[in-house]
C-alpha cells in the first residue's frame, strides 16, 4: 500500500483492541399531488415516513470549552458523536433540524461517528468526523477525498491528499464555486473537474500514485496552488484503527475503512505556494 510519508514529530494512537470498534461503532450512515385513493395515500405516507435524512456536518469553531460543531439532521432528533475509545458527545437537533455539540479539547487526533436517533431509528452520517488538537475539523470518507471545513477561497487551495492501498489518490480542497480545475502531478496532467456550489473540489487522479516524491499542482479559474508530497506504505495499525502523526506539512492520518482496508489522509497545512 502506498502512503504519504513525512518525518513524524508527534503521534496520537488509539488504544489496542478497538479495530472492530471503528468498523462497527463508527458505522451502522414532494410537491402537491392529485387526489388519490386511500391505498395510494397510505403507501405514499408510509414511504415518506420511512425516510430519515442522515445528519450533516456544516460548521466548526473553537471555543473556551473545546470545538463547537454544527450541522443539520432530522428535526427534534437526538444527536450522537461516538469515538472508538468510548468517548461520547450528545446533542439534539431543534424543530428546524439545526444541531450543535461541543467536543472537549484533547491531545492528538480523534475520529467520531456521527449519527442521529429519530423516533427510535438511528441514522449514520457519511464518513468520520476528524478533530485535531489544533481545532482542525474534516470529514474523512472511505474511497474519497477528505472534506475539510475551511474558509471560502477565490483561488484554488489544496487542503488534503488521500491515498488508498493500491495507490489510487484523490486531491481535495477549495476554490471559487463551480471553478474548472486541472491537476498535474510532476508536470503531467492527471485529472480535472469542477468545484461544487460550496467551492469544494475532489479530483481523482488518473492512474496510480507511485512510491516517491511528487509535486502536485491544481490550476484553473482563479490561479494555482502546489504542494510537494512523498508516498510510502503506512506503519501497521498495531495499537488500534487509527494512527495520526504530526509532520512538517500537517497531520498524516492512517485509518481503517469500513471495508477493513487502510486509507491515508494527509491534511495539507502551511505548504501551499
Amino acid at each position: 500500500m502506498i502512503r504519504i510519508r513525512f518525518q513524524a514529530f508527534k503521534s496520537s494512537i488509539f488504544p489496542l483492541g478497538l479495530t472492530v470498534g471503528l468498523a462497527a461503532g463508527l458505522l451502522t450512515a414532494c410537491g402537491p399531488s392529485t387526489p388519490a385513493t386511500p391505498d395510494k395515500v397510505d403507501a405514499t405516507d408510509s414511504a415518506e415516513a420511512g425516510y430519515v435524512a442522515p445528519p450533516t456536518l456544516e460548521g466548526a469553531r473553537r471555543t473556551a470549552n473545546g470545538i463547537s460543531l454544527s450541522g443539520k439532521g432530522a428535526p427534534d432528533s437526538d444527536l450522537r458523536l461516538g469515538s472508538p475509545t468510548g468517548e461520547v458527545v450528545m446533542g439534539r437537533a431543534d424543530g428546524f433540524g439545526q444541531w450543535s455539540a461541543t467536543v472537549p479539547n484533547e491531545p492528538g487526533v480523534r475520529l467520531f461517528g456521527l449519527s442521529t436517533i429519530h423516533k427510535g431509528r438511528t441514522v449514520q452520517a457519511e464518513g468520520y468526523v476528524m478533530i485535531t488538537e489544533d481545532g482542525e475539523v474534516a470529514l474523512l470518507r472511505a474511497g474519497a477525498g477528505a472534506r475539510r471545513l475551511a474558509a471560502e477561497s477565490s483561488s484554488p487551495r489544496i487542503l488534503a491528499v488521500d491515498v488508498d492501498r493500491e495507490g489510487g489518490a484523490v486531491v481535495s480542497g477549495v476554490a471559487a464555486p463551480s471553478a474548472g480545475l486541472n491537476v498535474r502531478v510532476d508536470r503531467i496532467t492527471r485529472g480535472g473537474g469542477r468545484a461544487d456550489d460550496s467551492g469544494h473540489f475532489f479530483i481523482s487522479l488518473t492512474g496510480l500514485l507511485s512510491t516517491g516524491n511528487h509535486d502536485i499542482q491544481v490550476a484553473g479559474e482563479g490561479g494555482e496552488n502546489a504542494v510537494s508530497v512523498a508516498t510510502s506504505p503506512p506503519a501497521p495499525l498495531t495499537y488500534g484503527p487509527v494512527r495520526a502523526d504530526r509532520t512538517p506539512m500537517g497531520w498524516r492520518i492512517d485509518w481503517m475503512t469500513p471495508g477493513g482496508g487502510v486509507q491515508t489522509t494527509l491534511l495539507i497545512g502551511g505548504q501551499g505556494r
